[in-house]
């Protein structure tokens, strides 16, 4: 009688015999794959990660290998695999920072970093990214006024202004202003401005953490210069005006113009917010440093990184006593920007024009032909693709309520995760069940990579 074996249904993928009747554990296969996985130290020896290791150092070089190494563990991937997709998974920069290409639509969208480097100021931060003269006069081989081109290409650019001064933040400029103004003293503000201004942050809480008290007026959609009038004493500070940019209140209201309170006997600060320089005609309703220093403000505080098109920094402007007794406040050396940001600053100033203003001003048939362009491309890869309208929005805080005419390539819902999940990365919006591509914010030169993602996510 031959020797007989039951295996049961949970032994059978467990056990088979070998010849002999020896037992043999089909699990052995897997770990002669593991070992054929190569060491760390070898890897790392690969001429690809050598060189990398050079680029981005050798952590975060180890760390992909790491990564590569695991899934060879589990299966993924090949050991003989192991080099290549490490190689495949190494970031472009040493920084956590991916590249985005935007095309939510939202020209100044905070998540993606606000406004975008032209590319004149993008060199200009190249340039400063090594040792500069940032702080010295190379004439004279002293000590120089930090930053002195930016602050006076500012001046340039809004002939009101007497000085400049620029800090890290818009808040930051604000701060600064409370601080070396008003603390221990009272700002005058109308109830109707007391804003928040992104990610839980108020303009009341702001000013109060200066130890500068706040005198509220008015009521939440009127306050008249006579409200100002009333408030305003011995232990005023000054007055701020503080623009709503992130919201409108329509109907029954009244706000008091910078003109009606210059006359009150104390300073009154601007807080335009979104950075104009100048009027914009697009934006009729948006305040600008000109011409609120025109009427009469004696600061004017602004973002650098919204309708500017610069780097993120807070800029003040007005009267050159005022300017500097806020440059002279101990708090504006922990405000106080670095080297990059001034360089990028000034090469937006007196450089060509943003990729903002360019977005701001692209002609809507323009973003048609290239919807069609790119939505037939797209379909002729396999896409479900199609051109529609679209409507995009400043952003940013500003301009609310402002309705940019567009175009984008309208996609199924699904386009959404992947793009946001490819290389490069994508943002578009979801709008209706599809997802939306709008090329306002979009850079015509990159309809190529944005093409090339789309076709890679469908694939």
């Amino acid at each position: 009688m031959h020797d007989s074996c039951i295996i049961t249904p949970w032994d059978a993928g467990r056990v088979a015999r070998a010849p002999g009747g020896r037992q043999m554990d089909q699990q052995a296969e897997p770990a002669d794959a593991r070992r054929r996985i190569a060491r760390t130290d070898v890897l790392l020896a690969d001429p690809r990660l050598v060189e990398a290791a050079g680029r981005l150092g050798r952590g975060v070089v180890k760390a992909a290998v790491v990564r590569a190494q695991h899934r060879a563990r589990v299966g993924e991937i090949a050991p003989e695999a192991v080099a290549d997709t490490a190689v495949e998974a190494l970031p472009p920069t040493a920084s956590g920072l991916r590249p985005v290409l935007n095309a939510t639509g939202v020209l100044l969208h905070t998540n993606l970093g606000r406004a975008p480097l032209s590319d004149a100021a993008r060199d200009a931060v190249a340039v400063a990214s090594g040792a500069t003269d940032v702080e010295l006069d190379l004439d004279t081989g002293r000590r120089a006024r930090r930053g002195r081109s930016a602050l006076a290409a500012l001046v340039e650019r809004v002939p009101p202004a007497e000085a400049a001064h620029v800090v890290n933040n818009g808040a930051a400029a604000l701060v600064l202003a409370a601080t070396a103004l008003a603390a221990d003293r009272e700002i005058v503000i109308s109830r109707g401005e007391m804003v928040e201004i992104g990610d839980g942050f108020r303009i009341p809480e702001l000013l109060a953490a200066t130890g500068a008290r706040l005198r509220e007026v008015g009521t939440t959609n009127r306050t008249t210069p006579d409200d100002y009038a009333a408030a305003v004493g011995d232990a005023t500070g000054f007055i701020l005006k503080v623009h709503p940019s992130n919201f409108r209140v329509t109907g029954f209201t009244r706000g008091a113009d910078v003109a009606e309170l210059t006359g009150l006997g104390v300073p009154v600060v601007a807080d335009i917010g979104s950075g104009l320089l100048a009027p914009e005609p697009l934006l009729p309703d948006e305040p600008d440093a000109a011409s609120m220093l025109r009427a009469g403000a004696h600061l004017v505080t602004a973002s650098g990184d919204k309708l500017l098109g610069g780097p993120q920094c807070g800029i003040v402007l007005g009267r050159d006593d005022l300017v500097r007794r806020l440059a002279r406040h101990p708090l504006a050396r922990a405000l106080r920007v670095g080297k990059m940001t001034l360089a990028a600053l000034e090469a937006t100033v007196r450089g060509p024009r943003t990729p903002t203003d360019a977005a701001l001003h692209a002609d809507v048939a323009s973003l048609r032909e290239r919807a069609e362009r790119l939505s037939a491309r797209l379909r002729d890869g396999g896409v479900d693709a199609r051109a529609v309208d679209g409507e995009a929005a400043v952003g940013g805080g500003g301009a609310p309520g402002v309705v940019l005419p567009s175009a984008a390539v309208a996609l199924p819902e699904p386009y959404a995760v992947r793009l946001r999940r490819g290389t490069p990365a994508v943002m578009g919006r979801v709008e209706d069940g599809r997802c939306l591509l709008d090329l306002r914010s979009v850079p015509p030169d990159q309809d190529d990579v944005l093409a090339g993602a789309v076709l890679a996510a469908g694939r």
